[in-house]
């Protein structure tokens, strides 16, 4: 079914590179273009309407596109890029055509270069530290849905360890919700919920040693959460670096996915 007419576009996203190769794959490839544009021959492409220019201008919209993702700033700024710079009259002459692109074969030029250097630019932030900040790739992970809807505006915001508190909190009252065990909180809670004998919530059919272990171990696994994160959150969490407090928040996520896909058990 195709989309409704005049739905918004989404958010521009930028893209997130992951290591300075990546980046280094992209300024190439946007290096290739420059070299390409330098060598048309604008006065033959418009002479012998060869197509050459047309060639370029799609060559660069592709590499565009390629290098910074579709719902990009970089990409929607210049998905229409044409090699061509002043107004368009009705019978221009050749020679006026020919002085219209090769004024945008100048313009573009700078273009590329531009975003070359903001490439460039990335590159040099990330190799700062060794790695992106955290919030640039934040929307990139795949959190439950209880997990991301009362961490993502706190993480963004600065506030990482009160996200952090948050999501744990979302875990606790999602695993009650799910169980229906509303009498009990904290790892009490956990502990019996996942009780390996008789779980209110099973990962599985607990058919023999392997099965029982793995809903013991789970059970560990939440108790923690709750004891670790939680509870010193209620208090006073230790402070660190936003990956570690993202890191938390990935495990308060796979707890969750963890409850979603547990059976109630009667």
């Amino acid at each position: 079914m195709p989309p409704p007419k005049n739905q918004p576009p989404p958010p521009p996203e930028s893209r997130v590179f992951r290591d300075p190769a990546e980046i280094d794959r992209g300024i190439k490839k946007l290096e290739r273009r420059v070299h390409e544009l330098g060598q048309l021959d604008v006065r033959r492409a418009i002479l012998d309407d060869s197509g050459e220019d047309d060639v370029v201008r799609s060559n660069i919209r592709e590499t565009i596109l390629d290098v910074f993702g579709p719902n990009s700033p970089e990409y929607r700024e210049h998905q229409h890029i044409q090699i061509w710079a002043g107004s368009v009259g009705v019978n221009m002459s050749q020679e006026a055509i020919v002085d219209a692109t090769e004024r945008g074969k100048t313009q573009v030029m700078a273009i590329l270069r531009g975003l070359i250097a903001r490439m460039n630019e990335r590159r040099e932030d990330l190799v700062g530290d060794g790695s992106p900040k955290p919030s640039s790739y934040f929307h990139h992970l795949n959190l439950h849905p209880r997990i991301r809807d009362v961490a993502a505006e706190r993480f963004l915001d600065g506030y990482e360890w009160d996200a952090v508190f948050a999501a744990a909190k979302a875990l606790v009252n999602y695993v009650k919700e799910r169980s229906g065990k509303d009498d009990l909180d904290g790892a009490p809670l956990m502990r019996a919920v996942f009780s390996r004998n008789n779980p209110l919530l099973a990962f599985s059919d607990l058919a023999d040693q392997t099965q029982q272990d793995e809903q013991e171990g789970m059970m560990h696994l939440f108790e923690g959460a709750v004891l670790a994160i939680r509870n010193p959150g209620g208090h006073a969490f230790p402070e660190g670096s936003g990956q570690r407090a993202l890191e938390y928040i990935s495990l308060l996520s796979l707890l969750a996915y963890r409850v979603q896909e547990a059976t109630r058990r009667r």
